[in-house]
């Protein structure tokens, strides 16, 4: 208290009041220069960066003791994090039910049965056979399946089949399909 007295009497600064602090008189001044306040201010600055990196370095002192006293436990905790993080992905990526889409297609249903373009028959040169063959087709069932049902050999269906596509001018089944559906010969 006694050398801020002393500095405070030394400087020609006004004076602005006197308290006392547990029986000493402490004087304070206005500083009359900016530059001085400019100064405090980087002095301020100054001890609080420092104290900072003083923190900061005690910090990490105690970082660094901790790691190297238990770096062992440490490192095998990092390596049983990563196979827990590793086989928990795996396990949901494996197991993972993928959603079945299903794709069907269904006709409108009309209030009278479906009848053939008899105009569009006669005009292809499509026999009756040939046209309930076609429909057969239409519904998915293979050439065996036909001869079955209709009690014919596989190979008279395959005769059929071949005639159909060469009047419709389809290279494959499903294309036979699609062209008997859009000339109104199978619903």
């Amino acid at each position: 208290m006694q050398a801020l007295r002393g500095i405070l009497r030394k400087a020609s600064l006004p004076k602005v009041a006197v308290f006392g602090y547990h029986g000493l008189p402490v004087t304070l001044t206005k500083e009359s220069e900016p530059s001085s306040r400019r100064r405090a201010r980087r002095d301020i600055l100054l001890y609080g960066v420092c104290g900072g990196l003083l923190i900061a370095v005690l910090k990490l002192t105690e970082y660094r003791f901790l790691v190297v006293e238990h770096s062992v436990e440490i490192y095998v905790a990092l390596v049983a994090a990563l196979f827990a993080g590793l086989g928990i992905w795996l396990g949901l990526t494996l197991t993972k039910k993928r959603p079945a889409i299903v794709i069907k297609e269904i006709p409108p249903q009309s209030a009278d049965p479906f009848v053939a373009d008899e105009m569009r028959v006669s005009q292809l040169g499509i026999t009756a056979r040939e046209l309930e063959i076609l429909g057969l087709i239409a519904t998915g069932l293979s050439n065996r399946e036909i001869a079955g049902r209709l009690f014919v050999s596989e190979n008279t269906v395959k005769t059929h089949s071949s005639r159909i596509f060469d009047k419709l001018g389809a290279k494959r089944r499903t294309q036979a399909v699609q062209l008997g559906k859009a000339a109104r010969l199978i619903p």
